[in-house]
């Protein structure tokens, strides 16, 4: 696909075009760009949208799950004549109405271990709304030894957070980046953080944290501003409270810690 904007493109991304910071070779960047979303469900949903507007060149979606009525409260990629189709299929067709220009590449599968690395491998920036620590850590992992950067984002019943990572670079003071498991050594005992099946969830705040993480790729995709790489963003929506924290190496972190001595 060639990078080139045409000139129905410079017209519809002429907002963008206009901002210094993008202009016309940033938006050249958002074409040329493969981002892999591991998700289409409350986060993923939103996250599509913003970068398939934004004129992201190709968008890796996989989810093996299909739509269901109670999703429509917050999964708004999907509407009620998609329920019971697959999710990427209604992503992709949601794709193509909002931003021909975007090939929704679509992965009916479950990621696991046998078909992540292939995956994440294919991609230059991987965005992770998946629902589950299993899959969270695997990707943060798989991520880290194919030096991909990963934006990672999580929500409550009425909170949710938002990181990105790139474990595999350095800080001008010669540290490496932190990991996920920098920040989250370990996953929690099973059963102990209950699913939004189980609590419920905010279906505006999934919009939120699923836009924002749409502006972290866009962020990684073009290089501007500053990140959120050891940083930590975190989303009080019962109280409107935003806050930010700062996270480092932790050089006992299995993935680019200090090797424990024989």
């Amino acid at each position: 696909m060639s990078a080139i904007l045409s000139p129905e493109e410079i017209e519809r991304y002429g907002r963008h075009i206009l901002l210094r910071d993008i202009g016309g070779q940033g938006q050249q960047k958002l074409k040329a760009a493969h981002i892999l979303v591991i998700g289409a469900g409350g986060l993923g949903s939103p996250l599509i949208q913003f970068l398939a507007a934004a004129g992201v060149g190709e968008i890796g979606v996989i989810d093996n799950d299909e739509v269901s009525l109670s999703n429509l409260q917050r999964q708004v990629l999907h509407g009620t004549p998609d329920l019971g189709r697959l999710k990427v299929a209604s992503a992709r067709d949601a794709v193509q109405r909002l931003n021909p220009h975007v090939v929704l590449t679509p992965y009916a599968m479950r990621l696991d271990a046998g078909n992540a690395r292939e995956l994440i491998e294919r991609y230059d920036i991987i965005a992770d709304g998946s629902d589950n620590f299993a899959t969270r850590y695997l990707v943060s992992d798989l991520c880290f030894h194919a030096r991909r950067p990963l934006v990672t984002g999580a929500v409550g019943t009425f909170d949710g957070s938002l990181t990105t990572l790139r474990p595999f670079e350095t800080q001008p003071d010669g540290k490496p980046n932190p990991t996920y498991r920098c920040l989250f050594p370990e996953p929690p005992p099973e059963g102990s953080v209950p699913t939004c099946e189980e609590a419920g969830v905010l279906g505006a705040l999934t919009g939120m944290i699923g836009a924002m993480m749409a502006l972290e790729v866009i962020r990684e995709i073009v290089g501007f501003g500053e990140g959120l790489v050891g940083r930590l963003l975190l989303v009080d929506a019962l109280h409107m409270r935003f806050e930010t924290l700062s996270y480092g190496w932790d050089p006992a972190n299995t993935l680019n810690g200090n090797p424990a001595p024989l």
